[in-house]
């Protein structure tokens, strides 16, 4: 960043610590003390589709990260594509294993990023749930290297309250996007 960017008011954007995603199991602890709400197992990134000569290369790294695990003849991850045309690649485990969740979310995050498609990553998504009311996310955005919780409630709505409530429940276990307006819906999500 230079003197012109300061002057003109221009900020470099915060560069994301991915091993932001390893403070998620602290947090589920957390979160299910304060708000009964347990991990259901789910996660998934989220990853922009790239354009031009870029998309081969991500369409591989993403083939990849889906090919079949040699040992179990199951895919690791799943890949789906939601309404807006993102890509999710969803990982599924039991709800009580967090810690390796986040690692596999983590591995393909790092896989993405170490490729070149860093910015083709939009966010990282892990559902929980309380048993009774819908499913709440916990959000990662990669580009501001911070969480918010999002409580869908039905099609296109969701608990505002709720994700407020969630925020404070969390304290400083996770690093929360203070800007409100950056806690982007994410309709269709797998696992929500």
């Amino acid at each position: 960043m230079g003197l012109l960017d300061t002057v003109l008011g221009r900020s470099k954007p915060a560069k994301p610590d991915l091993d932001d995603l390893f403070a998620l199991p602290s947090a589920a602890v957390t979160l299910q003390a304060a708000a009964n709400l347990r991990p259901t197992g789910v996660g998934s990134v989220c990853v922009k589709p790239a354009e031009g000569g870029a998309f081969a290369g991500l369409r591989d790294e993403v083939q990849q990260l889906v090919a079949l695990d040699d040992a179990t003849g199951t895919a690791k991850y799943e890949e789906t594509t939601d309404s807006f045309g993102f890509t999710w690649l969803t990982r599924r485990t039991t709800p009580d294993d967090v810690s390796g969740l986040v690692a596999d979310l983590h591995a393909v995050n790092s896989t993405l990023d170490g490729a070149g498609f860093g910015p083709a990553l939009l966010c990282t998504l892990v559902a929980f749930s309380d048993g009774e009311q819908p499913t709440v996310g916990l959000v990662y955005l990669y580009k501001r290297g911070a969480w918010y919780p999002f409580a869908p409630t039905g099609k296109d709505k969701r608990d505002n309250p709720r994700e407020l409530e969630i925020r404070a429940q969390l304290g400083s276990d996770l690093k929360i996007e203070p800007d409100l307006s950056r806690w982007f819906p994410v309709w269709g999500a797998p696992g929500l």
